[in-house]
């Protein structure tokens, strides 16, 4: 078998899991609804209060795409001074509990 045919199954493979992935994701989903649907018709359960939902902090991979997209916008000098900003040389020097100020301050380029 030559490496190319080999190669091109692959992909054909990596395209099939990512399918199977996607499919997985969505019946998640639908178990989340009949989760929920189940509880609006059991009456006598007491219901336990709702905490709200926690925002979801950004992750690295975010903020790197974010800053990524400004500065290939032109603007690679802010981007530099917004990293050097909070103390760091680069982007993984940042804790990511500053994430959310990272990103609020890249908007605002």
């Amino acid at each position: 078998m030559s490496k190319t045919k080999l190669m091109l199954d692959i992909v054909n493979d990596l395209r099939n899991v990512a399918g199977s992935i996607e499919t997985l994701a969505l019946s998640f989903g639908s178990q989340t609804e009949i989760a929920a649907t189940m509880e609006k018709k059991q009456p006598n359960k007491e219901k336990e209060p709702t905490k709200p939902p926690k925002a979801k902090l950004p992750v690295f991979e975010d903020v790197r795409a974010k800053l990524s997209a400004l500065a290939q916008d032109g603007k690679q000098v802010q981007v530099k001074e917004l990293i050097t900003g909070f103390g760091a040389k680069k982007l993984s020097d940042i804790p990511a509990e500053k994430y959310p100020e990272l990103l609020d301050k890249a908007d605002k380029l």
